[in-house]
């Protein structure tokens, strides 16, 4: 048999259609066949509408109220309040107005710079700068100081310092391509070693009185310090900017793939370069506040800091990777680790234990995330796999 006309029909050398080709068509024609290889008839209106009516059951992830509820920054919520909880009942005097008080004032360079460092670390890059830009800032704004300027101008030049320490960075990273990781390690001790170079072994503790005592007193009787009104206000501004701007969508976008972020018009370069200006910017906040809570400026303030904004970032459910994190779960993450630090403090457990949690939270914060994403993936597949057909 041979198909001489091209028409698809098969026809017998008397050139009578072939009886079979005849049942074929009425077969594959027929609205309810299911035969493998053959296809339904499109309606008018229709053409090339999807064919859903073997799409295969797939397993819903928790929505609404539960997702919100059940989600990594509500986790580390409910860790903190179980971890306060224990530490009222357990340590003598955790539980006053005092306590309240003097934790507030320790974790509070911590979570400044832990602010800019979310929105760095989500958009895939690191600084570990920060403690060092605060010690500089510090060191400069005692010789400063010590050398007549008035206090105003003073905090002025601090705060400009740490934008030019930020916008270095920026430049190297952003706009020359080197990996965040080198250049802040290398920064890390350059900027150090400035600090020594401005002030060297000698430390600066005339301060006004009045500016110092504004920055350990306390609102009322609530033992919350008064700084912290500030504080608040930053965190607001970062919220709203990763959150709610697409800017800050922009960085999940360039966590995630900086190809993909380009191709949507994202301009990687500038923001990274903002970034980098932002965590500048806080981190000589953060070394003025602690220059002015303890009343000294040294080249040595704020050594070691990095680790604990760090540690405290990544705790609070910011990936190491990029593009996953949020405000509130940073938030939760540096008062955990501030109130452990601080219960151990009052327990008199010494500086080096202190050390080793701190270090040990770090590890637990990157390795836990990874062995959750992995169970959930063997649970996923699992459903799928016994999910019934329709």
């Amino acid at each position: 048999m041979s198909d001489p006309t091209g028409s698809g029909t098969i026809v017998h050398p008397d050139g009578e259609p072939s009886e079979t080709a005849a049942k074929g068509r009425r077969m594959t024609a027929s609205p309810g066949s299911t035969r493998p290889g053959t296809e339904k008839r499109q309606k008018p209106g229709r053409r090339g509408a999807a064919d859903t009516s073997t799409v295969l059951a797939v397993p819903k992830g928790r929505t609404g109220a539960a997702r919100i509820l059940l989600g990594r920054d509500a986790v580390m919520i409910y860790v903190l309040l179980v971890v306060v909880l224990y530490a009222c009942i357990v340590i003598p005097r955790f539980a006053s107005p005092v306590t309240v008080g003097f934790l507030l004032l320790d974790v509070i360079p911590t979570l400044l710079i832990a602010l800019p460092m979310t929105l760095v670390i989500i958009s895939g890059e690191i600084d570990l700068s920060v403690a060092s830009i605060a010690g500089l800032t510090s060191a400069l704004m005692g010789v400063l100081w010590q050398g007549g300027m008035p206090i105003a101008l003073v905090l002025v030049i601090c705060v400009l310092a740490g934008l030019v320490a930020g916008a270095f960075n920026g430049v190297l990273i952003a706009y020359l391509g080197l990996p965040s990781l080198a250049v802040t390690i290398g920064t890390l001790a350059l900027f150090r070693g400035l600090a020594l170079v401005v002030i060297g072994d000698n430390a600066v503790a005339n301060f006004p009185p009045g500016l110092t005592a504004f920055f350990t007193s306390k609102i009322g009787g609530t033992g919350i310090p008064t700084v912290m009104v500030g504080v608040v206000v930053l965190i607001i501004a970062f919220a709203i900017v990763l959150h709610f701007t697409p800017f800050g969508r922009g960085l999940f976008a360039l966590g995630y793939s900086k190809e993909a972020a380009t191709f949507v018009g994202i301009d990687v370069a500038r923001s990274k370069f903002l970034l980098y200006l932002a965590t500048g910017t806080v981190s000589a906040l953060a070394g003025i506040y602690w220059t002015l809570r303890y009343s000294s400026a040294r080249s040595d303030n704020a050594s070691g800091l990095e680790l604990a904004v760090i540690a405290a970032v990544l705790l609070g459910g910011v990936s190491i990777f990029g593009g996953k994190g949020s405000i509130p779960g940073v938030l939760a993450g540096v008062l955990l680790i501030g109130t452990i630090n601080y219960a151990l403090k009052l327990d008199r457990v010494s500086e080096v234990v202190l050390i080793i949690v701190t270090g040990s939270l770090l590890i637990i914060s990157v390795v836990a995330p990874n062995v959750a994403a992995a169970i959930k993936q063997a649970r996923h597949s699992r459903r799928v796999r016994s999910a019934p057909l329709p």
